[in-house]
């Protein structure tokens, strides 16, 4: 994996199912854009609803331990920004719950969201907030950076 610069002044925020997918494979372009945040080459920002639906879902589809649940959240506590969000923005017509994600968003000033949710790709783009796949959001790293690890 390439490394890139500390600072690059991107601000990502991982939805849901990339912080998962991040947890429990660590080959996976999911857990190399959370390395990418953790050690500071992006920024990071998360809110309070989006721990909660990520501790919600790891413990009923995964049975992760408290401990390892707890451990887990309080990592990406340490390299996020938690934002507050009032939840009242519609922004994704085909899914009200993803409404969250894009208000979080918005409310850290990211400039991509990294998913793998269609209804949130179907938008590409959301005021000025690209909303990519984790892969595309390396690629597009990768290309616009020559730094190597």
């Amino acid at each position: 994996m390439k490394s890139f610069t500390k600072n690059s002044g991107l601000c990502s925020f991982f939805d849901t199912n990339v912080l998962i997918s991040a947890g429990l494979s660590k080959n996976s372009p999911p857990f190399s854009c959370l390395l990418l945040a953790k050690t500071g080459s992006v920024s990071s920002v998360t809110c309070q609803e989006i721990l909660d639906e990520l501790t919600e879902k790891l413990q009923q589809k995964f049975q992760i331990s408290e401990r390892g649940l707890r451990e887990y959240i309080a990592e990406i506590r340490q390299f996020s920004s938690v934002v507050t969000i009032a939840r009242q923005l519609r922004a994704v017509p085909n899914d009200p719950d993803d409404d969250m994600i894009i208000e979080c968003a918005i409310a850290g000033k990211a400039t991509h969201i990294i998913t793998g949710d269609k209804h949130l790709l179907s938008l590409v783009q959301y005021q000025n907030i690209e909303i990519v796949k984790a892969k595309d959001f390396l690629d597009f790293l990768d290309k616009n950076n020559n730094h190597e690890l």
